[in-house]
């Protein structure tokens, strides 16, 4: 019935078209300004009783630029969140792929040298009683990540050293603090000791106390060049970590299932640490940090890395266990003591992240760290085929093998090949002033 009354008032049928409608129909089209020009034609000579298009064709002509520049816009966001969505799915797949191994393939990283044979014979001496570490040093030990927990970590290295007549201390450093946090605070470690005994001090730092104590030497080697006769990084993520990288990245494992978020709950609000701790492992953080600051090539530096077992009997294994204690959120009554004494089957949740690493990306790591991320450059490495874990030299672990070298030992080879090259290096450096 409307229809035909407009029909006998001289009304079109044609439908009410302005520009709004048109831009907002196309909201892609950049080439569309013939289309748009023709409604605007149209909309002129329409009758004057259709208010929208002669409002639409009274406008400034500015104006209707800016609705084009407006729909332009509308289509480079839409373009823009698909390219968002397809590079957010290309990392989730990818994780840290192109990550892993950067060290070796940057080509202003200077090369490495491997003493792994050397090491095997130092190892073997130290095991038949012939003990080279001399006394003139004091041996600092810096622990890994939540160090604070675990009560018997480097503890029966310091008591063996401590029989052999040597000078040994345990950095008591907040290790869920951050790198740089933790690198004043080692640097204070050793001026307080080189001032109390006059004697250099040689260091031996374990997954992250390796970068911790790292970090220190190459922010502040200025004040520490003549304190300082050498370092040890063991098992840590020199170059950084695709476990960390993968569970903090964006699209990663942490956004799926809300590991980021439960790690923050256990760093910060548990073990009363800093995120900060765990984000300064990941490559992006690494690769930033290595790039200001550099190993000093005078110094002597052992790297140390290893691969964990992933057959199914470690898989399995309850033998190898990590001793630790964790803090009451509240005690439960009072006179309760604040920390909760607990067992933690760490080589067996080690093997499994080592086999994830292995099927994901085809690296070889001993659970936290991928072997080519552990090499430090111009260091000698050390590369051992046995099967060890990453937790393996932080706790007494049960020793099922009486006829393999223990972890003590270890720490005490890795030292004393340390200590030949510091000699060797110095023998460079004096050849080279000559």
């Amino acid at each position: 019935m409307r229809e035909a009354e407009r029909c006998r008032n001289g009304e079109s049928r044609t439908p009410l078209v302005t520009e709004e409608s048109v831009i907002s129909d196309h909201p892609f089209s950049r080439g569309s300004s013939s289309t748009l020009s023709e409604s605007s034609s149209h909309a002129t000579t329409a009758p004057a009783n259709h208010v929208g298009v002669a409002r639409a064709s009274a406008r400034d002509p500015s104006e209707n630029t800016d609705a084009i520049v407006q729909s332009n816009h509308t289509g480079q966001n839409g373009i823009s969140i698909f390219q968002g969505l397809i590079e957010r799915a290309r990392r989730t797949v990818r994780g840290s792929a192109d990550d892993i191994g950067w060290l070796k393939r940057d080509p202003e990283m200077p090369s490495v040298e491997d003493g792994t044979e050397r090491f095997i014979e130092i190892l073997d001496n130290i095991r038949h009683g012939l003990h080279k570490l001399p006394s003139s040093v004091v041996y600092l030990l810096v622990p890994g990540l939540f160090s604070n927990h675990g009560p018997l970590y480097f503890v029966s290295t310091k008591t063996s050293f401590s029989k052999m007549g040597l000078t040994c201390h345990i950095a008591k450093i907040h290790s869920e603090a951050s790198v740089e946090k933790n690198a004043k605070e080692i640097k204070d470690y050793i001026e307080e000791i080189y001032w109390g005994s006059k004697k250099r001090v040689m260091i031996l730092g374990h997954s992250k106390g390796g970068v911790d104590a790292a970090a220190a030497l190459s922010m502040h080697w200025s004040d520490l060049k003549d304190k300082v006769a050498g370092l040890v990084l063991a098992q840590s993520p020199y170059g950084g970590s695709p476990v960390a990288s993968d569970i903090l990245r964006e699209g990663q494992l942490g956004d799926y299932v809300n590991l980021r978020k439960l790690m923050e709950i256990i760093i910060c609000k548990v073990l009363k640490g800093d995120m900060q701790a765990l984000e300064d492992l990941t490559y992006e953080r690494r690769k930033e940090f290595l790039k200001k600051h550099r190993l000093p090539s005078e110094l002597p530096v052992v790297s140390f890395h290893t691969e964990a077992g992933i057959n199914p009997a470690v898989l399995a294994t309850l033998s190898h266990v990590a001793h630790a204690e964790l803090p009451l959120m509240a005690p439960l009554s009072a006179g309760q003591p604040a920390r909760l004494p607990v067992v933690i089957p760490l080589s067996a949740a080690m093997a499994a992240c080592a086999q994830l690493l292995q099927v994901r990306y085809g690296e070889k790591s001993d659970g936290l760290v991928a072997r080519c991320d552990a090499e430090a450059p111009g260091s000698v490495v050390v590369r051992p085929k046995r099967k060890l874990e990453h937790a393996w030299m932080v706790y007494s672990l049960l020793n099922d093998d009486p006829s393999e070298a223990d972890a003590t030992q270890v720490c005490e080879a890795l030292l004393t090949l340390l200590v030949e090259v510091g000699h060797q290096k110095r023998h460079e450096l004096s050849m080279k002033d000559e």
